[in-house]
């Protein structure tokens, strides 16, 4: 089963560490990294840019782009990873080794449920009957 794992953190912290502490910290994360495509777990990731960035388009009546984030809060999504892990328990595992190179962070572990194909590399898209059906309790 995929699942996401999204990290959060303050991001204000973080897009002002050194260029040696960020080094540090993705080399930690690079050791588990590399454990994991090794294992044939590790899918895409990705480091997002931080909210100053970020464009919202808001639904409504009337659709409206805004800068930056949709909420204000202290802790923003940074990055996410996707792996396939057997059950949510070996899931919350990565995210512990996830933790345990980052701990600054916090990591979000959620089901995946691929609503399209990937075209680039030939996944498909699941089927209904593939489902998640409830969340598993921790």
């Amino acid at each position: 089963m995929l699942y996401a794992i999204l990290c959060y953190n303050d991001e204000n912290v973080v897009w002002n560490w050194t260029q040696e502490e960020d080094d540090a910290v993705m080399g930690r994360l690079g050791v588990v990294h590399q454990k994991l495509q090794s294992e044939g777990k590790l899918g895409p990731s990705a480091r997002l840019l931080p909210t100053t960035a970020a464009t919202t388009l808001r639904s409504g009546a009337e659709p409206m782009v805004i800068d930056g984030p949709f909420a204000e809060t202290k802790e923003h999504l940074l990055g996410f990873y996707v792996v396939d892990a057997g059950d949510l328990e070996e899931a919350l595992g990565i995210a512990r080794q996830l933790s345990e190179a980052n701990p600054s962070s916090t990591y979000e572990v959620r089901p995946v449920h691929l609503y399209l194909p990937d075209v680039r590399t030939g996944t498909p898209a699941q089927t209904p009957q593939a489902r998640i059906a409830a969340p598993e309790s921790v």
